[in-house]
């Protein structure tokens, strides 16, 4: 079979056939002369019609024998695994086995072409030298809900970092502390680390600060009938509706002293004793526990138990703020503009170049929910309009950087608008500080010590 120089084949391995032909109607539609779709009924079929190197092979892995299987049958093509199980576990199974990537079915046009486009990107770029990869690393993965890894959205060394990270802690069953900022996401962290050692568990989360003291102890271990008053029946508590799966205690640091003891005793005995109930029973769960605050400096001053520090601090990952990885600031933005439009059935409004730039230079204190939140007053206020940076950045609650330090001939300050230009010219080349260093004719060197500083405040 041949095809057009520029064009790559994608050889298309489903066996419904209303499958392959809505994958290739996406191929066709969205890719331009960039990719040719190649509709075949089987494995045997794609692997003889696939005889050059180079090819791209986009199979369903639940009918086969699995994704090790497919790649051992197609030697030299890059295979996009895609399953109805869209679940982490399911994309860890098959990027070990060999896969390039992974993707949820149903398949929608844009991300489909966003992978096809990022595995020939990285075909390219092994052609040209081989780049450094731990092997255990997960390359970031499409969720059904459009997110880049199991509900997270960002693409960023910072965040790949993370899903890596999430990926080993998904294999053990040590407990897990989370920590970062308000609103990083540390209870998407905590259903992803559950969901990377198997689907069909349970998993509990517990908002620790927003329990009141005096029922806390109920909530987490249980309860008797008559135990307290309002006690009308016996009931169990979130330790014991987790047997088998993830008991979440997110914002452990909030919990009272008394309620610290009784933490520290369950982790240790692995058993469970109901408010009022003088016998206790064993649960077989896995816990993840998630803070903002810095647990070492509470245990200094008294407010956190030492050896419940301890228990807890065994297995750590830390969620970055987005302040620090700017460049998912315009991924953010784009996924909840078009998230939230979809919700209403209006158009997303577009976010001008400079828009995207003044959005980089916003410290975000509430992180992605605080993203979110002013992406969502966009969409209301604004659907389907050009937005620009004063829009953007309204939309915050904040002020346009630089906009108070204009004196009276309305002369901005030299730093600030060299800090505009500069995150403009990163916004405009997608991201890259390499191209945006060469647009500029400065060094990238330049670039990372000058964000360095501002990220600093200094």
């Amino acid at each position: 079979m041949q095809f057009a120089a520029a064009s790559v084949p994608v050889f298309i391995v489903d066996a419904d056939p209303a499958q392959r032909r809505a994958l290739a109607e996406h191929i066709g539609r969205s890719a331009g002369h960039r990719f040719t779709a190649v509709a075949c009924g089987d494995l045997s079929e794609a692997e003889t019609l696939a005889v050059g190197r180079g090819a791209i092979v986009l199979a369903d892995i639940d009918g086969a024998d699995g994704t090790a299987h497919l790649v051992r049958r197609m030697p030299g093509r890059r295979v996009i695994a895609m399953s109805a199980r869209g679940s982490v576990t399911a994309a860890v199974e098959a990027m070990r086995a060999g896969a390039a990537d992974f993707l949820p079915k149903p398949v929608g046009a844009k991300v489909l072409i966003e992978r096809l486009e990022a595995v020939m990107a990285a075909t390219r770029a092994a052609a040209t030298g081989p780049a450094p990869a731990a092997p255990e690393s997960l390359p970031a993965v499409a969720s059904a809900s459009g997110t880049d890894f199991a509900g997270f959205v960002g693409r960023s060394a910072a965040m790949r970092a993370v899903y890596d990270r999430i990926v080993r802690l998904g294999r053990s069953k040590a407990p897990v502390l989370v920590t970062g900022e308000t609103g990083t996401g540390k209870e998407i962290a905590a259903e992803a680390i559950h969901a990377g050692a198997g689907e069909g568990r349970p998993f509990i989360a517990v908002n620790c600060a927003a329990i009141p003291t005096a029922l806390a102890e109920s909530e987490i271990f249980g309860h008797v009938r008559g135990a307290f008053t309002g006690a009308h029946d016996d009931r169990a508590g979130a330790a014991e509706l987790a047997h088998g799966g993830t008991l979440f205690l997110d914002e452990v640091g909030e919990l009272e002293p008394q309620l610290q003891a009784k933490l520290l005793r369950f982790l240790q005995s692995g058993r469970v004793q109901r408010v009022g109930e003088a016998v206790s029973r064993p649960v077989d769960i896995r816990l993840v526990f998630a803070t903002n605050r810095d647990l070492a400096a509470e245990v200094a001053v008294g407010r956190f138990r030492a050896d419940l520090f301890h228990r807890v601090n065994v297995l750590r990952l830390h969620l970055p703020p987005l302040r620090e990885r700017p460049d998912d600031i315009g991924v953010l933005a784009r996924h909840f503009l078009d998230l939230h439009a979809a919700e209403d059935g209006v158009a997303p409004p577009l976010l001008q170049p400079e828009a995207l730039a003044a959005l980089a230079t916003l410290g975000w204190p509430g992180n992605v929910r605080e993203i979110q939140n002013a992406m969502r007053r966009l969409v209301v206020d604004a659907p389907g309009a050009q937005v620009d940076a004063a829009m953007a950045v309204a939309a915050t609650g904040a002020e346009l950087a630089g906009a108070a330090t204009a004196n009276e001939e309305g002369i901005v300050a030299f730093h600030v608008e060299e800090r505009r230009i500069i995150e403009r010219a990163i916004a405009l080349c997608g991201g890259s500080i390499a191209r945006a260093a060469a647009a500029l004719g400065i060094d990238a060197s330049t670039i990372y010590r000058k964000r360095s500083t501002w990220k600093s405040g200094t």
